[in-house]
C-alpha cells in the first residue's frame, strides 16, 4: 500500500512539473519574440543603427523597453554581432554570445539554453532595411523563474504537488535524520550549535587572518583579523578581491589561484606573508584559502616593532624605486630620496669623476679622490652641506675617508667631538654644526671590488645619534644602490661606445660640390645608438648621390652592420650605378651577409635594412632615385608647395626575389630635396599618415635654408628626445650655369679629332681657361680616338666647368675601355695611361643608349671657383 501511494504522489509530481515547465516556457518564447519584433519594427530603429553613434541613440530606448515588458535583457547588436546595448555597460561593445548567423540572413528564431541564472529563452529578430538587407539585431532574454507568476494557473496542482512534498518530506526527514545522526556522531541540534559557535570563535579569534576565496575571484569569507589587516570594507563577502581597493599585486596574487608559500606583499603601511592553498584536494569545494601574518609586526630582539617595521617598508621602498633607470645621476638621487627624511634628515652621495663618464674609478694611492656631489636630498633644501656639483675630495689615508681605501663604512656619533671631517673645509664645517646636524654615517658605493662614491647620512632633526642597528641598515641600504649604480655606469660606458663608434661612421661633413646646398640632422635614439644613417656622395658629370638608410635595432651590432653598409654604398657609387642597379647589387650583399653570419651559428643578421638612393644632375636637374623599403623623400617646390614623388617602395634589403625600380623626376632649381628615416613621421603613439601630415606643414614655407628647415621638421616633429633613431638630410637644388657646359657632335671619322680639339681650345680660351687647354685637347683626342675606333656612333663631347674641368666622351657602345701598360713594340695601347696620368679622376658610366667615358682636371688658381 505504502508503495502504492509513493508511486501516486511521484505520478502527480511530475505531472506538476510537466505542465507547468510547458505553459512556462511557451509564454517566454511567445513573450521574448513579441517584445523583438515589436522592437526591430519600431519606427527609427534603422535610422539609429546607421547614425554615427547609435549607441547613444538606441540605449536609453532598449532598458525603457526591457523595463516595461518585464524582460531581463534587450541587446542590439550591429551586423557584426558587436552589441550596441546591453543592461550591463561594460558589455557593450563586445561580441554577441550564441549563434546569429541565421538571424543575419533574414530569420528570426528563438532558442532555450541553460544560462548563469537558469533556464532561459532567448529570441533574436532581424532589424530589416526598406531594400531588405538587415541592419542588425535584436535579441531579447528572460528567465523562466521570472515568469512564476504564470504558475497561479496551476494552483491545482500545486495544491495536490504540496501534500505530496509533504509525505515525501516526511519520509526525507527520517532517513536525513538517521544519515546525519550517522556523519555527527550522534550530537544533536544543541551540540551541532555548540561546535559551530566554537569553530566560529576561533576563526575570529586567531590573530592571523584568512580569507576563504572562490575560484571566480569574490571573496566569500574573511574573519576580523584578515580585515584588520587588509583596512576591507564591510560588503567585503561577495565582491572581487581586485575591487577591494587593495594593493595592484596584492590583490593580483589573491586572485590569481595558484598554490603560495610565504609571498610577501605589500597592503597598506603593512608587508604581509601571504600563502594559498586550494580547498578541494581534501574533499571540500573548490575554492582557495589564503592566510595572512603581518610581517611588519614582528618584534626585533635588539628594536621595536615600530622601527622593524619602517626599515622593512623602507628597504621594500628601496627595492622598488632604486635602479627603475640606467642613469647614474638618477639612480643616485633615487638613493638620497629614499633615505632622507625615511632614515636620515639629510642624505647625499658623492661619486667618482669616472663613474659619471661611465669610466672604471681609479684605486685609491694616497692622493686626494676627487669625488663629485651627485645627489641631495632632504627636509630643508637650504642646508648647509655641499651643493650638487660640488668637487668634494677624500683623503684615502685619513681616518675620514677609511671607507674609500677599505671598503668598510663611517660612524661618527657625535659630529662636534671629531675634527677630522671638517679639516678640508673649517667654514663649512662650522656651519653644519651649528645648523644641528649631529651624527653622520658614511658608506662607501662598493661594487665589484671598486669604490664608485660614497653615501653619506646625516641627522639633525632628531637627538638621538646613529647606532649600530642605523648602520647596519645604512650598509644594507647602500649595497643595494651601489649594484644600480654600477649597472648604470656600465650602461652609460656601453652606449658612450655605440655613440662614438656610430658617430665615427657617420659623415663627419659634407663633401665640396656645386650642385647641392645640403644640411642634416642625426638625433639617437632615447634608448641608445641604432643604425641610421645617410651620405652624400659627389658623382662624376656635376651629379650628387643622396643616400639615407636604416637598419632595424639598436645597440653596437646595429652601428657595426650600419658602417658596413655605408661603405658598401659608397664602393658601390663609384661604379656609377643607376639607384636600382645599385641596390640590388647592395641587397645580394646584405644576403650573403646575413647567409655567413648563419653559417657561423649567429642568430644575428641583417634583416630589416632599408635604404633609399637618389642621383642628382646638376646639369639637366633631374632626379632619379630608388628605394629598398625605405619611406619616400618630400619634394618642397619654390613656391612652397610640398609634394611627396611617387617612387616604388621594393622590399627591404636581404629579402631578394624581387628587381628594384627606379622613379625619375625634374626638379626645378632652388627646390628642397628631404630624406628621412622613418622614426621621424612615425611612433608607436602616432600614425605615420599623421607625421606625413605635421612633415608637409613644416615644410611647407618658402625662403627657408637647408639649416633652417631641418630646424622647423625637428621641432614640428621632435619636441623631445626621440624613442629611435632620426637621420634627416635636406637639399636645395641648383643648376650649373648652362655658359659652363659646351658640348659637340663629332663624326665617326679620324679628321674629326682636330675640329673637337680647335673648338675646345677656342671654348677654353673664351672663359680663360688657356692653360688646360694643352691637357684638354690631349685627354680629348685620346677618349675621341678610341670611340672612333673601337665603339659605334653617335659620339658627343661634352665640357663642364664646375669646381673641376669635366670632360665627358659618349657613345653607344656599352664596352668599357681598360688601363693597361703598353709593352715597347706595340703600337697603341697608350691613350688611357696618358689620360690617367694628366686626369685627378676617370672612369666610365653606363647609360641606357651606351656609355660615357669621363676625366676630371683640377683648375689653377684662375679657374677655380
Amino acid at each position: 500500500m505504502l508503495g502504492l501511494v509513493v508511486l501516486l504522489v511521484t505520478a502527480a509530481a511530475v505531472a506538476l512539473v510537466v505542465q507547468g515547465r510547458r505553459d512556462t516556457m511557451q509564454e517566454a518564447r511567445l513573450h521574448t519574440l513579441g517584445v523583438a519584433e515589436t522592437f526591430a519594427h519600431a519606427p527609427g530603429i534603422v535610422a539609429a543603427l546607421d547614425s554615427a553613434d547609435p549607441k547613444t541613440a538606441l540605449q536609453p530606448l532598449a532598458e525603457q523597453v526591457r523595463e516595461r515588458a518585464d524582460v531581463d535583457y534587450v541587446v542590439v547588436s550591429d551586423r557584426r554581432a558587436i552589441r550596441l546595448t546591453h543592461p550591463d555597460p561594460e558589455l557593450i561593445g563586445k561580441h554577441l554570445v550564441g549563434p546569429y548567423r541565421k538571424a543575419l540572413e533574414g530569420e528570426s528564431f528563438t532558442r532555450t539554453f541553460e544560462g548563469v541564472r537558469g533556464r532561459s529563452v532567448n529570441s533574436v529578430v532581424p532589424v530589416p532595411r526598406p531594400d531588405g538587407s538587415v541592419a542588425g539585431l535584436v535579441s531579447v532574454g528572460i528567465t523562466v523563474e521570472s515568469l512564476e507568476h504564470l504558475a497561479d494557473r496551476s494552483l491545482p496542482f500545486i495544491i495536490g504537488a504540496s501534500v505530496g512534498a509533504l509525505v515525501l518530506a516526511a519520509g526525507a526527514a527520517a532517513l536525513v535524520s538517521r544519515r546525519l545522526g550517522r556523519q555527527t556522531h550522534g550530537l544533536g541540534p544543541a551540540g551541532m550549535t555548540r561546535m559551530y559557535e566554537h569553530h566560529d570563535a576561533v576563526l575570529h579569534a586567531v590573530r592571523e587572518g584568512v580569507l576563504i576565496i572562490e575560484p571566480d575571484g569574490r571573496l566569500l569569507l574573511a574573519n576580523d583579523e584578515a580585515r584588520r589587516l587588509l583596512d576591507l570594507p564591510a560588503d567585503a563577502e561577495g565582491r572581487a578581491v581586485t575591487a577591494l581597493g587593495l594593493d595592484d599585486r596584492t590583490a593580483e596574487l589573491l586572485a590569481s589561484g595558484r598554490r603560495v608559500t610565504d609571498e610577501v606583499r605589500r597592503a597598506g603601511n603593512r608587508l604581509l606573508a601571504i600563502n594559498l592553498r586550494p580547498t578541494d584536494p581534501g574533499g571540500g569545494p573548490p575554492s582557495i584559502v589564503a592566510t595572512l601574518r603581518d610581517t611588519t609586526e614582528l618584534r626585533a630582539i635588539t628594536g621595536t616593532a615600530e622601527q622593524v617595521r619602517e626599515r622593512l617598508l623602507l628597504l621594500y621602498e628601496a627595492g622598488e624605486r632604486i635602479g627603475t633607470t640606467l642613469d647614474v645621476t638618477r639612480t643616485a638621487e633615487e638613493l638620497t630620496e629614499v633615505a632622507a627624511p625615511g632614515f636620515a634628515d639629510f642624505a647625499s652621495v658623492d661619486l667618482v669623476d669616472a663613474v659619471l663618464r661611465g669610466e672604471e674609478p681609479p684605486l685609491p694611492t694616497g692622493d686626494v679622490l676627487e669625488m663629485r656631489r651627485t645627489a641631495i636630498a632632504g627636509v630643508d633644501p637650504g642646508n648647509p652641506l655641499y651643493p650638487v656639483g660640488r668637487a668634494v675630495g677624500f683623503m684615502p689615508s685619513s681616518a675620514g675617508a677609511v671607507g674609500t681605501s677599505t671598503g668598510h663604512t663611517w660612524m661618527e656619533s657625535d659630529l662636534s667631538a671629531a675634527r677630522f671631517w671638517r679639516q678640508r673645509d673649517p667654514e663649512r664645517g662650522a656651519r653644519v654644526l651649528a645648523y644641528g646636524i649631529h651624527s653622520l654615517i658614511s658608506v662607501p658605493l662598493h661594487a665589484r671590488g671598486v669604490i664608485l662614491g660614497m653615501a653619506n647620512f646625516w641627522r639633525a632633526g632628531n637627538p638621538e645619534p646613529f647606532d649600530g642597528e642605523d648602520l647596519s641598515f645604512a650598509e644594507e641600504l647602500v649595497a643595494r644602490a651601489a649594484v644600480s649604480i654600477d649597472n648604470a655606469r656600465r650602461y652609460t660606458r656601453e652606449h658612450e661606445m655605440a655613440v662614438t663608434l656610430q658617430r665615427s661612421l657617420l659623415p663627419r661633413g659634407v663633401p665640396d660640390q656645386n650642385a647641392l646646398d645640403v644640411a642634416y640632422r642625426y638625433l639617437p635614439a632615447q634608448a641608445g645608438v641604432g643604425g641610421d644613417w645617410f651620405d652624400v656622395i659627389p658623382l662624376s658629370g656635376a651629379r650628387v648621390a643622396l643616400v639615407v638608410g636604416d637598419v632595424v635595432g639598436h645597440g653596437l651590432h646595429a652601428a657595426a652592420t650600419m658602417g658596413r653598409l655605408r661603405t658598401t654604398v659608397h664602393n658601390f657609387s663609384t661604379l656609377d650605378l643607376p639607384p636600382d642597379e645599385l641596390l640590388s647589387h647592395l641587397d645580394e650583399l646584405v644576403a650573403r651577409m646575413d647567409q655567413d653570419e648563419t653559417d657561423d651559428g649567429s642568430d644575428v643578421g641583417i634583416a630589416g635594412a632599408t635604404c633609399l638612393y637618389a642621383i642628382y644632375d646638376g646639369v639637366s636637374g633631374n632626379c632619379c632615385m630608388a628605394r629598398a623599403g625605405h619611406p619616400g623623400p618630400a619634394l618642397v617646390l619654390p613656391d612652397g608647395t610640398v609634394e611627396f614623388p611617387e617612387t616604388p617602395a621594393g622590399q627591404p634589403l636581404g629579402i631578394g626575389g624581387m628587381p628594384f625600380e627606379s622613379a625619375e623626376f625634374s626638379v626645378p632649381e632652388g627646390s628642397r630635396l628631404v630624406l628621412y628615416t622613418d622614426g621621424l613621421v612615425e611612433r608607436r603613439d602616432r600614425d605615420s599618415g599623421i607625421g606625413l601630415d605635421m612633415l608637409r606643414t613644416a615644410l611647407a614655407h618658402t625662403g627657408r635654408t637647408p639649416e633652417e628647415t631641418c630646424d622647423d621638421v625637428i621641432d614640428a616633429l621632435l619636441p623631445t628626445r626621440p624613442t629611435d633613431d632620426v637621420a634627416l638630410l635636406v637639399a636645395r637644388t641648383r643648376r650649373l650655369d648652362p655658359g659652363r657646359v659646351a658640348q659637340w657632335d663629332v663624326e665617326p671619322e679620324p679628321s674629326a679629332v682636330a675640329g673637337v680639339r680647335k673648338g675646345v681650345a677656342r671654348w677654353l680660351g673664351e672663359r680663360g681657361l688657356d692653360e688646360e687647354a694643352f691637357v684638354t685637347e690631349l685627354i680629348l683626342s685620346e677618349l675621341v680616338t678610341n670611340a672612333i675606333r673601337y665603339a659605334s656612333g653617335p659620339i658627343v663631347v661634352r665640357l663642364l666647368h664646375d669646381r673641376s674641368l669635366v670632360c665627358e666622351v659618349s657613345d653607344a657602345s656599352s664596352t668599357s675601355p681598360h688601363l693597361r701598360y703598353a709593352a715597347t713594340t706595340d703600337e697603341g695601347g697608350r691613350g688611357l695611361f696618358l689620360v690617367s696620368q694628366f686626369a685627378e679622376r676617370w672612369g666610365t658610366r653606363y647609360t641606357p643608349t651606351g656609355k660615357v667615358i669621363w676625366s676630371e682636371q683640377p683648375l689653377g688658381p684662375t679657374g677655380d671657383d
